[in-house]
């Protein structure tokens, strides 16, 4: 058995005694991703009505929101109270993804918002937190439940203004300790040129406060990756519609928003950035995205918990040195 999968190895014929065949490396790691498959997880915020739910439910072309289930004439859906997170099995051409979205509570809906930022924070380290106690298990697991945030995409109201304090204390914040990806939500409210304007005074005003939204460009890995990177980050914020609702325009079956003056096509980049949007978490940045996330983001926090650890040991010793020297005086 063993003889015969080694003998189909990819390569060229017998007589090729300068092929050592370590481009069947990419072959191998195929086969293992596919069968492992792969795992998202996101994190949605914003105040309610500004289609959080809807645009996730777009992003993967399924029901993902807990919000996507239908409510019935006795009870409706309440606004979201607590974090809560929902999961899928998600499949496509044979790969399979586990897809977790992250609810967010009622953020920006209260009075007084000051602190709102705190539970979420509280949530990400709750989850660094419990991949830690796993990953220093003596008798640990093959592989590790991954429930740490890899994304958390913040949408920004369509004010066409400015950022409230709101959104810059809660980006600044959250930045150091997950990626954020900024969106502004129901942009067909806004006019191209109202867009524009709106997008150009959002990075200045991220740049001026120090927030470093994802893709962070002290992470970039070479010349390639940060042409590609600088890119995506003169479209940040991406100016998002969502919509499940599917139209017949010119022939072709399209998601999209009808109005009086016509089809809002979701995924045209004519019409709105969701496209760019969607490329960059899934098609093209997705595994950045979850590799910052463990190499970064929860690098810092495994390094302070440990120095926290080995800080609070250090002093026991020290305790207990005393509490025996004072005895044998």
């Amino acid at each position: 058995m063993v003889g015969s999968v080694l003998r189909k190895a990819p390569g060229p014929g017998m007589g090729d005694f300068s092929y050592v065949g370590i481009d069947a490396i990419l072959e191998q790691m195929r086969r293992k991703a596919m069968k492992q498959g792969f795992e998202l997880n996101i994190m949605v915020v914003g105040q309610s009505g500004l289609g959080k739910s809807t645009l996730m439910n777009t992003l993967f072309k399924s029901k993902v929101s807990r919000k996507s289930v239908q409510a019935t004439s006795q009870e409706k859906i309440p606004k979201t109270i607590h974090i809560k997170s929902v999961s899928h099995d998600i499949e496509e051409k044979g790969v399979r993804m586990k897809l977790t979205v992250i609810d967010t509570p009622g953020f920006g809906d209260q009075i007084n918002n000051d602190n709102c930022w705190q539970p979420i924070m509280k949530f990400i380290n709750a989850q660094y937190e419990q991949y830690l106690q796993e990953e220093i298990n003596i008798n640990r697991k093959k592989r590790i439940p991954d429930s740490r945030v890899h994304c958390c995409i913040y949408f920004i109201p369509p004010t066409g203004h400015c950022l409230r304090p709101l959104d810059v204390e809660f980006m600044r914040r959250l930045s150091k300790v997950v990626n954020i990806v900024p969106v502004i939500a129901k942009a067909d409210t806004l006019t191209l040129e109202e867009r524009d304007f709106f997008k150009q005074k959002i990075r200045e005003e991220l740049r001026a406060n120090g927030i470093d939204v994802y893709p962070q460009k002290e992470f970039d890995e070479d010349a390639e990756d940060r042409m590609i990177n600088d890119k995506i980050r003169e479209m940040i914020p991406f100016a998002v519609v969502g919509s499940d609702q599917e139209y017949q325009v010119n022939g072709r079956r399209l998601l999209g928003r009808k109005t009086k003056w016509g089809t809002i096509e979701v995924e045209n980049i004519a019409h709105c950035e969701f496209a760019y949007l969607r490329d960059l978490l899934i098609r093209t940045h997705m595994e950045n995205i979850k590799d910052i996330t463990s190499s970064i983001h929860y690098e810092v926090y495994r390094v302070r918990r440990l120095n926290e650890n080995n800080t609070a040991v250090a002093h026991a010793n020290g305790l207990t040195q005393h509490h025996m020297t004072s005895h044998e005086m």
